[in-house]
């Protein structure tokens, strides 16, 4: 069986069959995912603190295998599978507030704060699965970078009809040795006691050729007192929602 399963990654399908299993994997993530939000928000009854935390671990364990398995999906797909046939109107203050939501459980795990800075004109028309997404891909791994302090997921109104969109954490920034490969899908493994962003970037890679596909471009500022990924949409006003 495992001379078959090589043979199947070696061949022209492997792709597929790669999105397969990544496919099949969200399906009981998410599973648990409901179940611990259910257990963590106590509608099954009251829980103890080490209970809260050990539901927290639970919660970030599997949404971070679901958002691994989403982006190998999406790597796949090239983001056209978030792409609607056209723009459609949305809130962006919405928006913000259900990537929020999402990640919230991770943010109370860790002790870190999540600040949302939405725009003063919220709607908008554009392609809000595909901005959901990049959002919350990089909040995830803001979050995940951060040991204290917090993230702040802005909106800045540049223009009637233009938003920057920005990620700022108060980590530890990225190191210069790995600013050159930040956006490719796969980096060299690091050596034993050697920092590392991440050695899988699929994240970024995903989140830059969805911003490209808004017609974006996916920027980065960092330091020792954090980070801030940023770019800037062309959105316009919706009438009405």
């Amino acid at each position: 069986m495992a001379d078959q399963f090589a043979a199947h990654l070696a061949g022209r399908d492997a792709m597929q069959l790669i999105v397969e299993v990544a496919h099949d994997m969200r399906s009981p993530l998410g599973s648990i995912l409901f179940l611990a939000e259910r257990l963590r928000s106590m509608q099954s009854g009251p829980l103890t603190a080490m209970q809260e935390r050990q539901i927290g671990l639970i919660y970030s364990a599997a949404f971070g295998l679901s958002t691994l398995a989403g982006d190998v999906i999406e790597l796949a797909r090239a983001g056209e599978g978030l792409l609607h046939q056209q723009p459609i109107p949305f809130s962006v203050a919405d928006l913000m507030g259900s990537v929020a939501g999402i990640v919230q459980p991770i943010a109370e795990e860790k002790g870190l704060v999540v600040t949302l800075i939405p725009p003063p004109s919220d709607a908008r028309i554009g392609q809000p699965a595909v901005l959901n997404r990049v959002l919350l891909n990089l909040t995830t791994n803001a979050l995940k970078f951060t040991v204290k302090g917090g993230v702040e997921v802005a909106a800045t109104q540049r223009s009637r009809t233009r938003l920057e969109f920005s990620v700022h954490d108060t980590g530890r920034g990225i190191p210069p040795s790995v600013m050159d490969t930040l956006f490719d899908a796969f980096r060299r493994r690091p050596k034993p006691g050697e920092y590392t962003f991440s050695s899988a970037g699929l994240g970024l890679a995903i989140c830059q050729k969805l911003v490209a596909s808004l017609g974006g471009d996916l920027a980065v500022d960092t330091s020792d007192a954090g980070t801030r990924f940023h770019f800037e949409l062309d959105l316009p006003i919706a009438s009405r929602m």
